[in-house]
């Protein structure tokens, strides 16, 4: 039977450790570059080295994030980065720039490709296509739910994320961080803008909720639920973590190997009240079993604090000087506190009641801490670091591969000893086992020779001894047998998984025809219809608007969140992700949305190839980042593509499969808010209005301001590109025309 993966982060190298001696099956880590967690400190080519050989050594696989976009400058060195992983036996990497899977696959046709949940893995259409361009694996979107992955009856690995912490937008989908702070999720990047306060307005009125954070998920826990996520015949559990600590990788990472192993040994599967304490401990901000078991709005979101949470250690009254903490859980010296104010601290001095230093203190009595966080008033405070359960969890075992051994001895042939570690098997013999004249070698002397395997990875599971009576065997023989076989098996342990395949790249481009186009997204039929005459492009969302202006110079938008995808044939099609690019290659006419990622060349050739017309080029790329992707296109192609860029308009930050208006303003209940004529905004503290849409109970939450690029529009057009689109969003007829208007005289 194969058993479910269990892939766990590591951000360093002991937290790859930690993951490694708790069991890990699998687990991901990224270099220096290209990871989707820069800000994690990460591993060095050394580093990235010693991890996949000590990784092996354990028959345990090690995963490298490539999952970052990558840019025209960045192609050279990224190939060689990948060449360094491919030469040093990694055993897959994880991607999610379109162009360079291409790119990646076409040259090292075996190296194990995984896409990661930034490619948007969100419907059977996107795997099927996947798995045909060679990707082994698909790190599907934390907005499915099991039962629509359990639907997904495409063969290629899948794998979930069953522990850590959510995005409040799809994967891959996010450019808040990139349009507010010039920190591109994309690129690994995230400023947590999710995490940040926001209120919602109604028209003009604010709305009132219990808290302020009202984009900030909760932590996806699934460990309750382990078993009917195993039944689901998914392959790989991953737990996210890698800018967490150590202690974190090694306690959630025992907790799964636990639970798995008592899955496939037909025992109990339960966490003990004890296990979830210390899980909160080492980081909550409150559980939630998350879109995977299709959570409610109200359950998903913390909307009180982003912050970790830990667990409540009791009552804290506040005096100048000194703050008396009532305990309802123990404490100890240098352990982590946070009280009602918000200010945390690090209890360098723990006082009893007669003003003594003590180190610790047992729930029930009553403790005073130094009032460094200048605390005014009485409140719950939480532990939010415990000592003692940090010492506990990393005061584990090494891990140890398993071996037995089988000796033969002989009189008359050579000693002869065979390990097995289940899957290899050494075989090797020296000198000759001779009769015993005075001292014969006992079993037990053998089996205290070939035990000695604390020094190496090996634990001995199984010994077996057929000797004859009366023997002598030199002890140097034994012990270099010994030696022998273990420096066998652990060379064994450390082949590569498959032999150096390395091609070269062949581009073969469809030729597009070259377009000169405005093209305008509209919002309301009004804009729609002001715009059927004035020779522009039109794109919509609403499919009954679409049907109902049948023109020629209407699109249809594919919504990319979309689970299922409708049948169209001889359609206008503008496709905002890859499975409906996929859907309707053939007899539609196709373009792609500036939502895309197109970021580099190669992306742009593939999307080429699948039938795309005309390609819109990433919102987050530079004026000198598209001038770059033409070059290249054209220096390797001999021709120009048809590209688009986006001009004038708000941009969509997150896409959202949450329903807020639902859960603030109809006290969570079915309803129709989204239909009423009013504008919904969430307002940050810079008071910015970012205003929201919702389409199919999903919302969009665009950027409080323009981008405007109209003046560059000469300078695209020097480079190749002759196409341009507009977001409209609440626009009048007599804005629309001041911006053709803008647009002519450029």
């Amino acid at each position: 039977m194969k058993k479910i993966e269990l892939l766990a982060p590591a951000g360093n190298m002991k937290m790859f450790d930690s993951a490694l001696n708790n069991g890990a099956d699998a687990i991901y880590l990224a270099g220096k570059l290209y990871g989707a967690r820069a800000y994690a400190e990460n591993f060095s080519n050394e580093e990235i080295i010693t991890a996949i050989k000590k990784a092996h050594l354990y028959g345990v696989k090690v995963y490298v994030t490539i999952n970052t976009l990558l840019y025209e400058k960045e192609v050279l060195e990224f190939l060689e980065f990948v060449k360094f992983l491919y030469e040093n036996n990694v055993d897959a990497v994880l991607m999610q720039d379109l162009g360079m899977i291409n790119l990646v696959h076409a040259l090292y046709p075996n190296l194990v490709i995984h896409a990661s949940t930034q490619f948007h893995n969100h419907n059977k259409e996107q795997l099927q296509y996947l798995k045909e361009m060679g990707v082994k694996r698909a790190v599907l979107a934390r907005e499915l739910s099991l039962e629509e992955i359990k639907s997904l009856d495409v063969d290629i690995e899948k794998e979930v994320f069953v522990y850590g912490a959510l995005c409040i937008s799809y994967s891959g989908c996010c450019l808040a961080s990139s349009c507010l702070l010039n920190r591109s999720g994309n690129r690994g990047e995230c400023a947590g803008i999710c995490r940040l306060p926001y209120k919602l307005i109604v028209d003009e009125q604010e709305i009132k909720t219990d808290g302020n954070y009202l984009l900030s998920p909760k932590e996806l826990n699934t460990l309750e639920n382990l078993r009917e996520i195993i039944d689901s015949q998914i392959d790989s559990l991953k737990i996210e973590g890698r800018m967490k600590s150590s202690e974190y990788v090694g306690y959630v990472t025992h907790l799964f190997r636990r639970l798995i192993d008592a899955y496939y040994n037909q025992e109990e599967m339960n966490i003990t009240k004890e296990e979830l304490i210390n899980l909160k401990k080492l980081y909550n901000r409150d559980f939630t079993l998350g879109h995977l078991f299709a959570e409610k709005n109200y359950k998903l979101l913390n909307i009180k604090t982003p912050n970790h949470q830990g667990y409540p250690l009791g009552t804290a009254y506040p005096s100048h000087n000194k703050i008396k903490i009532v305990l309802t859980d123990d404490i100890a010296q240098n352990d982590g506190i946070r009280f009602s104010n918000g200010e945390g601290m690090i209890i360098n001095y723990l006082y009893d009641e007669n003003n003594l230093l003590i180190n610790s203190a047992s729930k029930g009595n009553i403790i005073y801490v130094d009032n460094k966080v200048n605390l005014k008033e009485s409140g719950v405070v939480l532990k939010t670091l415990d000592t003692k359960l940090n010492e506990k969890i990393n005061d584990i075992p090494k891990r140890t591969v398993p071996v037995n051994i089988l000796v033969y001895a002989k009189i008359g042939q050579p000693l002869k000893a065979i390990i097995s570690d289940g899957n290899y098997e050494i075989a090797e013999e020296i000198g000759m086992v001779e009769k015993s004249i005075n001292s014969p070698v006992l079993k037990k002397e053998i089996i205290a020779r070939f035990s000695r395997l604390n020094e190496t990875i090996f634990s001995l599971k199984d010994i077996t001894i057929e000797a004859d009576d009366n023997i002598f065997i030199p002890v140097k023989f034994m012990n270099e047998l010994r030696r022998n076989l273990v420096a066998k098996l652990t060379e064994k342990r450390l082949l590569n998984n498959y032999e150096a395949i390395i091609k070269t790249y062949q581009p073969k481009i469809k030729e597009v025809t070259k377009t000169k186009s405005l093209n305008f997204y509209v919002q309301t039929e009004e804009q729609l219809k002001y715009l059927l005459n004035k020779k522009v492009n039109i794109y919509v969302n609403d499919l009954a608007l679409y049907q109902k202006y049948h023109y020629p110079n209407v699109f249809y938008v594919i919504d990319r969140t979309a689970f299922h995808l409708k049948d169209f044939n001889n359609e206008n099609i503008v496709s905002s992700d890859l499975s409906s690019i996929y859907k309707y290659q053939n007899n539609n006419k196709l373009f792609s949305d500036i939502y895309l990622n197109v970021t580099n060349s190669y992306t742009l050739e593939v999307l080429h190839n699948l039938g795309v017309e005309k390609v819109s080029l990433s919102i987050e790329n530079s004026f000198e980042d598209n001038k770059n992707i033409i070059k290249e296109y054209y220096e390797r192609n001999n021709t120009l593509p048809n590209t688009d860029v986006l001009v004038f308009g708000k941009v969509e930050l997150m896409v959202l499969k949450h329903c807020f208006l639902n859960m603030f303003l109809n006290d969570k209940k079915t309803c129709s808010v989204c239909k009423e004529k009013k504008k919904y905004y969430f307002k940050n503290q810079k008071n910015n209005l970012f205003p929201l849409l919702n389409r199919n109970c999903h919302t969009y939450v665009l950027n409080y301001q323009n981008i405007d690029l109209i003046e560059k529009i000469k300078d695209y057009q020097e480079l190749g590109i002759n196409n341009f689109t507009i977001n409209l969003l609440d626009e009048t007829e007599e804005e629309i025309a001041k911006i053709l208007l803008k647009i002519n005289m450029c």
